[in-house]
């Protein structure tokens, strides 16, 4: 229920906290206090259209917090998980409005779209009044209705999850039969193609690799003519090697005829002949790590012409080969296998939509049969509520051709305010006035189930008194044991039965601006003698008013 509403700068309200009660609380007051102000304000912090225009003269933006307390097992704490916001302890709706239109939305302190907001304010209030009532408005809303009275909540999303196993069943089916007539179009090119892939045999990274290698391949070739050269000048037979060798030995002899004279210069000689020695053996290694068999260049110059010819060919990168081959055959194996996989596809939707039909054949009847125990248990309210010389019907079309994820009905309030007339869709026959009391009938009649855990009723008594509005107030009153209701009323015999009772006035602020602010004040007993009274008398408060104002609160209790 609603526990808290925070309301900052928002049109005349400049600092409002209230504290709300289980039970039925009322709100009451002189025309223009800003009883609707606080209606818009809620309905602010729970998604409703924001607007620039809300926010306070002279102020640069307003701001709504409501704060909930909601069951640990409530369904809007899963759509909150879901959604990756904080959901222990209390909910907390905060939505800031700026003056120049824009407005932000929080749920737990963590930034939600307002669409969120929306829906998960719609779980928790529904805000009624004689030109908003939303729960009569959609069909969709009628059908849900139903299934609350009839307790076949749980059977009906049920059944949506049947629907959407048949719609998927049926999704998969039909790609499938695209899949293979699409490929029975093309069998021969794909028989082809699939002949020409397998043969190739294209392999992942295999370019990179074939191109390095005959990178290298072709490197080598341009180098192993000077390597070959150099080997030749060293060992063949312009090699000077023979020549130091031979210098060396006669200069060695030499040597014994004049000491100290050449043996520097052997050492020299004979290094040298070491060195080059060394260098032989080296550009022999060279030449042999040169060698490479042309034909290996060739064949690995026709392997990547083929593999480019392939890419350009099907138009796909020489690395997507692979994969290209792999979805061609599993095409070629939807069509070779394809009557057999669509067979037991067909089975499948078959059977699903079976299931699915089954079920909301069932469940249309059971609706059926709810449908006339909902028109009595509303058609039971109406008397009282002067509304002695309608009816009040569900309508249930069942049409299986437009079968959906809510079945295969289409459920309709239908009513007829007066003995003769044509009976037609609730919200095309009834008045304001009726199609507010049509609804808390409804209400009555559901009780506890298929309404939010708040219901707030905007002036639903409007142009109605007497027994009437007492009525009203009696069903409030009923309707208030079982969810919390808040009710904007002008009708002493509604504001009698309320457990809290909030007087909205406006006056001038306390600082010295001058400007007239919204205030609301939770009235004592006394008090609300006097606030009843002055309802029943208007500016002149009468003895005779107080003393109904007493009777009615005794009588309210």
């Amino acid at each position: 229920m609603l526990v808290q509403l925070s309301i900052r700068d928002i049109v005349l309200i400049d600092r409002l906290d209230l504290s709300f009660a289980p039970g039925l609380s009322v709100l009451t007051g002189e025309t223009g206090a800003g009883k609707s102000i606080l209606l818009d304000s809620l309905s602010l912090a729970l998604g409703g259209r924001g607007d620039g225009g809300l926010v306070r003269h002279g102020e640069d933006r307003g701001q709504v917090t409501a704060v909930f307390d909601i069951l640990p097992l409530h369904p809007l704490r899963t759509l909150l998980r879901e959604n990756g916001i904080d959901d222990d302890g209390d909910i907390i709706f905060r939505r800031v409005q700026s003056a120049d239109g824009r407005s932000r939305a929080f749920v737990n302190d963590q930034p939600v779209s307002v669409q969120l907001l929306r829906e998960a304010g719609s779980r928790l209030v529904e805000i009624h009044g004689q030109h908003d009532d939303r729960a009569l408005v959609d069909t969709e809303a009628h059908r849900m209705l139903l299934d609350a009275f009839a307790g076949l909540t749980d059977e009906a999303d049920a059944l949506g999850r049947l629907f959407r196993t048949w719609k998927d069943a049926g999704r998969e089916l039909k790609v499938h039969r695209a899949k293979v007539e699409a490929a029975a179009r093309e069998a021969d090119y794909l028989r082809a193609s699939v002949e020409e892939l397998e043969k190739l045999s294209p392999v992942d990274g295999e370019e990179d690799e074939l191109a390095e290698k005959r990178s290298r391949m072709m490197k080598s070739e341009r180098i192993a003519g000077d390597i070959s050269e150099a080997s030749d000048y060293l060992n063949g037979s312009a090699s000077p090697v023979p020549h130091i060798a031979s210098l060396v030995r006669r200069l060695e002899r030499k040597a014994a005829e004049a000491p100290g004279l050449l043996e520097d210069t052997v050492r020299t000689l004979d290094e040298a002949l070491n060195l080059l020695s060394d260098a032989q053996n080296q550009v022999e290694e060279a030449l042999r790590r040169t060698e490479f068999d042309p034909k290996e260049l060739e064949r690995v110059e026709e392997r990547l012409f083929a593999l480019r010819a392939a890419s350009r060919k099907y138009a796909v990168p020489v690395t997507g080969l692979p994969a290209l081959a792999a979805r061609m055959i599993a095409d070629l194996s939807d069509l070779d296998h394809g009557a057999e996989v669509l067979k037991r596809l067909d089975l499948r939707e078959k059977e699903a939509s079976a299931t699915y039909f089954s079920a909301a054949r069932n469940l249309s009847a059971k609706r059926n049969d709810a449908g006339q125990s909902l028109s009595d248990a509303v058609m039971s309210e109406l008397p009282a509520l002067k509304l002695e010389r309608a009816r009040f019907m569900t309508e249930i079309g069942t049409d299986e051709e437009n079968a959906g994820a809510s079945g295969i009905d289409c459920v309709e309030f239908h009513v007829q305010t007066n003995p003769g007339t044509r009976p037609g869709p609730i919200m095309k026959v009834a008045s304001g006035g009726e199609l507010s009391r049509f609804l808390l009938a409804l209400k009555v009649a559901l009780a506890d189930r298929g309404s939010a855990p708040t219901l707030v009723f905007d002036e639903i008594d409007s142009g109605v008194g007497g027994a009437v509005a007492d009525a009203i107030g009696q069903r409030l009153k009923r309707l208030s044991s079982r969810v919390q209701v808040l009710s904007v009323t002008h009708a002493p015999q509604v504001a009698a039965r309320a457990d809290t009772h909030l007087l909205i006035s406006k006056g001038p602020t306390e600082d010295a601006s001058g400007r007239i602010a919204t205030r609301v004040a939770t009235m004592e007993v006394g008090e609300r003698r006097e606030e009843i009274a002055r309802m029943l008398a208007g500016a002149s408060i009468t003895v005779e008013a107080r003393a109904a104002a007493d009777k009615l609160l005794k009588g309210g209790g």
